[in-house]
């Protein structure tokens, strides 16, 4: 199951009280105070890491809480720390203040952390208290109280290619072919309900992670249908590859299915129009492929490739137009 967004309440660990308590040994009638230290409390923090592709792990568990500092003990003895609750992530994830709506982190990389709720502080034993007056305090510091957060987890997936069109446009069964991925794929729109990743690797030199986004549809800037949910994954993708069926099942125009995929994704997020973007016609046996091309060049005013995933035809250029895409904006940055 793919999940890609979760609201989590934390609870750091209070510390540990510090100790009231004297020496008494044998032969040290005046043993002074020796109360140790209460150790503090466990953190709670969220953590990037890439064996991790969605939040699904984390269904049932929304309340993290980690431990409590020990007290401390005569003898000068400090209390254990709490151990910190560790939040696993997958690189890609907004750590949001529920309340405050604020961004905490952006958990780009592998291994980025945040401590998103503060364990509280151990407490001073009543060493501490002891003054030239004040030999014998019986004072001692009760532990700090650990930070409570609601959190949301928001995932956008990171992928250097994300693949774009409508319902039925032929997405998945690319990313099956170019990679080792197994995203669902029937004869019918909307099989793909979550984004699906794959690695694509050209000999040894050459790799890209792609992205199959579910079908957009009108309106899904605003939220219809799972608009939202599939836009914000876009947003993550350095190079666009549309594909536009030329021959839809629901009989609409193709060239007009383009349109409007683009008109959507700038009502969401503008810059996403400044993004490379490699527009190819699918299923290149059907009849109906030659014309769309043809009007596509016109419109673009530039080729357009077609492809045929059930045949594998120009599969291997595409490839290596998505490579000098990506090496482009290496060398741009």
């Amino acid at each position: 199951m793919f999940l890609d967004r979760v609201d989590i309440y934390c609870k750091a660990g209070d510390g540990g009280d510090g100790c009231a308590s004297f020496r008494r040994e044998a032969h040290v009638p005046r043993g002074g105070p020796n109360g140790g230290d209460g150790g503090k409390g466990g953190d709670v923090v969220v953590l990037a890491d890439d064996n991790i592709s969605s939040l699904s792990h984390l269904i049932g568990h929304k309340h993290w809480n980690a431990e409590r500092g020990r007290h401390g003990q005569s003898s000068l003895k400090t209390g254990r720390c709490g151990e910190d609750a560790i939040i696993m992530v997958p690189p890609g994830t907004l750590v949001l203040d529920s309340k405050r709506g604020h961004l905490l982190r952006d958990m780009k990389e592998n291994g980025d952390r945040v401590i998103v709720a503060k364990g509280g502080r151990g407490g001073r034993g009543n060493r501490h208290f002891a003054t030239a007056t004040h030999q014998a305090p019986r004072e001692f510091e009760p532990g700090g109280v650990g930070e409570l957060r609601d959190i949301s987890l928001e995932l956008k997936l990171i992928a250097d290619v994300g693949l774009l069109g409508k319902p039925n446009a032929g997405k998945s069964t690319l990313l099956s072919r170019l990679s080792k991925a197994h995203p669902e794929i029937a004869a019918y729109p909307f099989t793909t309900k979550y984004p699906n990743l794959g690695l694509v690797r050209v000999g040894f030199d050459h790799q890209f992670v792609m992205a199959d986004i579910p079908g957009l549809i009108e309106g899904a800037h605003a939220g219809v249908g799972l608009g939202h949910e599939f836009l914000r994954h876009v947003e993550r993708t350095k190079v666009l590859v549309h594909l536009v069926e030329p021959s839809p099942m629901d009989q609409t125009d193709p060239i007009q299915n383009y349109r409007q995929i683009r008109e959507e994704m700038r009502l969401y997020d503008p810059t996403l129009m400044e993004r490379p973007e490699i527009v190819v016609v699918t299923k290149c046996e059907l009849p109906d492929a030659a014309v769309i091309t043809e009007l596509l060049e016109e419109e673009l005013g530039h080729s357009v490739m077609q492809i045929s995933s059930a045949a594998g035809t120009n599969l291997d250029k595409l490839v290596w137009m998505i490579i000098e895409a990506l090496q482009k904006l290496e060398v741009e940055a």
